[in-house]
């Protein structure tokens, strides 16, 4: 398969606040249904288990984590990068996705994210 047939990945870590780890979860339930109503696959996230903090760099260290937050780890996959680029403007549009019933628990300023075409998918 060409590498132009790969999907494309917006790959994110946060810090999220352990106590807000239902909120977490309902915001990205919600935001998940949003981005792909704008062509996403799939939407991933994953709570941090096993995130040690580093010597010189790592995840924790990275965005910043305190005591009494969890790292996450999530991505979001799309068919292709033209697909990524119009959905997310779409997205970072939608009414619903700054919904004062759906906030954002964590803090923003905080997340590392980018934007990736796969190499490689065994």
């Amino acid at each position: 398969m060409p590498t132009s047939d790969f999907p494309y990945i917006d790959g994110f870590v946060a810090a999220v606040p352990t106590a807000n780890k239902q909120k977490y979860i309902d915001f990205s339930k919600t935001a998940a249904k949003i981005f792909k109503k704008y062509g996403a696959l799939s939407l991933v996230e994953c709570w941090g288990d096993d995130v040690p903090e580093g010597k010189v760099t790592s995840f924790p260290m990275a965005v910043k984590c305190q005591e009494d937050e969890t790292v996450v780890f999530s991505w979001i996959a799309w068919p292709d990068s033209a697909t990524r680029n119009s959905g997310m403007e779409k997205v970072m549009n939608d009414p619903e996705m700054h919904s004062e019933t759906n906030p954002m628990p964590f803090d923003g300023k905080r997340i590392i994210f980018g934007g990736f075409k796969m190499i490689v998918n065994e």
